[in-house]
């Protein structure tokens, strides 16, 4: 076993606000603790952060963006700076991925791949500033039309728990790579990592004020949705307060882009190549223990093929490594919080009470076991109306129900509020090219789920999100447009 230092990550004080270049407790000193997800037990204590830090830290940002410290830097030298945070993270991958795998209770071979995912980000993003472009346009002789994108001023940034360090990265490198400050606000399950994250964006040269971290719950991020000087609001979570951050900027009409939740299907027909689509639906059910707002637990099977996929998948599931997350060994690690382990137990007695067959799995968590940990669970004989079935359940629970052809598995399918992804199974090119174009989801994957570079858009469609991340197209979630008129001839206004 690798990995096991548990003291080496453990704070040795409160773990503080970042902001204007400056650590900072809260203004009340109230704290909150970070539990270890494996154990139950407290790890660190972090500053709670209310409304007062909230304007601190919008106010640092918003001075730090008008002065033009760093949105007047040239194009090449912030690109650069973001080139040396993604060396940083990759010369501190073991600290931040065992700091990581003890907050958020995922394996240290999963949060070790975010953590490389994490660099590569601020890889990718530090080319934005250089391809940051407007366009002319055709007009009457003597007058010059044209447009530049220009960043909002300050991001409010909020993401969510299941990716900390990932998704942090994630929000943070193209908001700030197109010239916008940043407020960041991370889960209160999850702060660890992203302290780490504002040591080394101060390391690599990224000015006091553009980018500032408060910790704290749902109450702060809703401080930082409604604070005035925040430009643009980015979140990443559940559906339910992706609605409420909408209500809230609704006053302000302030610009807000939204990655929510999903209920993703994995769609197997008849023709797939079998041990493929069982390994790639047991990845995408189970990996990050179902934490996966992508997750395609949903598993639509052609009835011909439908008892041998379930018993391969089954049988697999059950080889699954259940475990500490500092094990190399563990493939699924505990879920977040108690809280999340009540809230699978829940869904997992309302598939039982439903009538739906349990295959594997679908015990109650065990009370006696330390940390918060639930077995893989596999559901058959489901029925689409069943809260297993349409429901983001956001834990390692699978459904199977089986479809007749094409026109039944696109009805079952798109039968859901959500519409983030997708995965077709199929050797067939034109039945996957046919299927996906009339599935109603932002990502389609044939035969590869969870599949993405950070070259690739990526949106949700239905209630699963509002606008884009990633690749170039990022670039118009993160600036406005500001288009120019010139009057270059002489012309003259005549009322006549």
């Amino acid at each position: 076993m690798r990995g096991t230092r548990r003291e080496s990550t453990v704070p040795s004080s409160v773990v503080a606000h970042l902001i204007d270049g400056q650590q900072r407790l809260s203004q009340s000193g109230k704290t909150f603790a970070s539990v270890e997800p494996a154990t139950g037990e407290t790890i660190a204590e972090v500053a709670l952060g209310e409304a007062g830090d909230v304007d601190a830290a919008a106010t640092a940002a918003a001075r730090a963006y008008h002065d033009g410290r760093w949105y007047h830097l040239a194009p090449a030298e912030r690109a650069a700076r973001l080139r040396r945070v993604a060396d940083l993270i990759t010369d501190q991958t073991e600290q931040i991925a065992l700091t990581e795998s003890r907050d958020s209770g995922a394996p240290i071979g999963k949060t070790r791949g975010d953590v490389a995912a994490a660099a590569a980000a601020f890889t990718y993003f530090a080319q934005l500033p250089e391809h940051v472009a407007g366009r002319t346009y055709a007009t009457d002789p003597g007058y010059l039309l044209y447009s530049r994108r220009e960043p909002y001023g300050v991001v409010g940034a909020i993401a969510p728990w299941n990716f900390p360090f990932l998704l942090a990265a994630w929000k943070a490198a193209p908001a700030l790579a197109v010239g916008n400050s940043v407020v960041l606000k991370m889960a209160e399950q999850t702060p660890l990592s992203t302290a780490l994250l504002g040591s080394i964006c101060a390391e690599a040269g990224i000015p006091d004020g553009v980018l500032n971290i408060v910790h704290g719950d749902g109450a702060t991020g809703a401080a930082l949705v409604r604070h005035p000087l925040v430009d643009k609001i980015t979140f990443t979570g559940s559906t339910p307060v992706g609605r409420s951050i909408l209500r809230e900027s609704a006053e302000q009409i302030k610009s807000v882009h939204l990655e929510l939740g999903g209920k993703s299907p994995s769609i197997v027909f008849a023709d797939a190549d079998l041990d493929q689509a069982v390994d790639g639906s047991l990845f995408t059910s189970f990996f990050n223990s179902g934490q996966v707002c992508t997750s395609s637990s949903r598993i639509l099977v052609q009835a011909g093929i439908a008892d041998e996929f379930r018993r391969a998948f089954v049988a697999r599931a059950e080889q699954l490594v259940v475990g500490d997350p500092l094990d190399e060994a563990t493939q699924l690690g505990p879920l977040v919080s108690k809280a999340q382990q009540d809230r699978v137990g829940g869904y997992l007695r309302a598939g039982r009470d439903a009538g739906a067959e349990v295959l594997t799995g679908g015990a109650d968590p065990d009370p006696q076991r330390a940390g918060f940990f639930v077995t893989p669970t596999v559901f058959t004989s489901v029925d689409e109306t069943m809260s297993i079935a349409r429901e983001e359940i956001f834990g390692p629970v699978a459904t199977i129900m089986t479809f007749d052809d094409e026109d039944e598995a696109v009805r079952l399918a798109n039968d859901t509020e959500y519409g983030l992804a997708a995965t077709v199974w199929t050797t067939e090119l034109a039945r996957a090219i046919r299927v996906s174009e009339r599935l109603q989801a932002g990502i389609i994957w044939t035969n590869c789920p969870n599949h993405g570079q950070w070259n690739v858009p990526y949106e949700g469609h239905k209630l699963s999100g509002l606008g884009e991340d990633k690749g170039l197209e990022c670039i118009n979630t993160f600036t406005h447009l500001k288009t120019h008129h010139v009057n270059f001839g002489g012309h003259r206004y005549n009322w006549a």
